[in-house]
């Protein structure tokens, strides 16, 4: 029998593809996926897959026309826009959820259009996953990365590890920096990486971290909503009704 083809739209990628490979299908900017039909439906409703957290990976790597294409290898921002995109195709861009105002706590129900959420996108010199900065007390040269859904993974399982033997302290922060910085004043030993880790100042660190909110490319999930008679920028909460909207 004859596979059976579905529509497919081809979607742009906030980073364009600069931070892949050049042999990466990714590198291209874009990326092609097909509509969503009751197969992926039944990912969407899988106890079992919702239960481990994996539904929406699950759905997206149904959605993704290339299958050389490794979900883990994207980016959180690029995979974003594909988890968008592909809820545009289904069910439309209107999403209504619950939004509170932050400042008196009113809340309303809001409806969003997702297509008018627009790409922060990277800087136009940059070309590939590589940045630098040097930081202002300790006057260090730091090269460092955006992470890919596999970094993301590891630092994911390094943390349930050091939670199982039981640290009072979880590293959060500096298993993410080990991960980011890829060299310290041209040294990219792990030991160099991580000796600085440890006793990298706050004033370094939070400035650091302020660096890479800049470079972040992304789907940007906000928008202008009344609430109250006062105009508020709010994050669109992504609730059970993002790809579960009430029938």
């Amino acid at each position: 029998m004859a596979e059976q083809k579905f529509p497919t739209e081809v979607i742009d990628l906030p980073s364009e593809g600069k931070l892949y490979p050049k042999e990466s299908p990714l590198s291209s900017g874009k990326i092609e996926i097909k509509y969503m039909t009751a197969k992926e439906e039944d990912i969407l409703t899988s106890a079992n897959l919702i239960k481990k957290g994996l539904a929406i990976d699950a759905l997206l790597k149904s959605l993704i026309v290339d299958k050389k294409i490794d979900l883990d290898d994207m980016i959180l921002g690029d995979k974003n826009a594909v988890m968008v995109a592909a809820r545009i195709l289904a069910y439309g861009p209107e999403y209504s959820c619950d939004v509170t105002n932050p400042n008196t706590g009113e809340t309303v129900t809001h409806t969003f259009n997702l297509a008018d959420c627009p790409f922060r996108k990277l800087p136009k010199d940059i070309t590939e996953n590589k940045f630098k900065v040097t930081l202002p007390i300790s006057k260090k040269e730091l090269e460092y990365k955006i992470l890919t859904g596999k970094e993301e993974k590891l630092i994911e399982q390094e943390l349930k590890s050091q939670q199982k033997l039981g640290s009072q302290v979880t590293p959060e922060l500096t298993t993410r920096l080990r991960h980011v910085i890829t060299s310290v004043n041209g040294d990219s030993s792990d030991m160099a990486v991580n000796g600085f880790v440890q006793t990298m100042l706050a004033r370094d660190s939070l400035h650091f971290r302020t660096e890479i909110q800049k470079i972040q490319c992304d789907i940007e999930l906000k928008q202008s909503v009344e609430i109250g008679g006062e105009v508020v920028e709010v994050e669109i909460p992504l609730t059970t009704e993002f790809f579960w909207p009430a029938t």
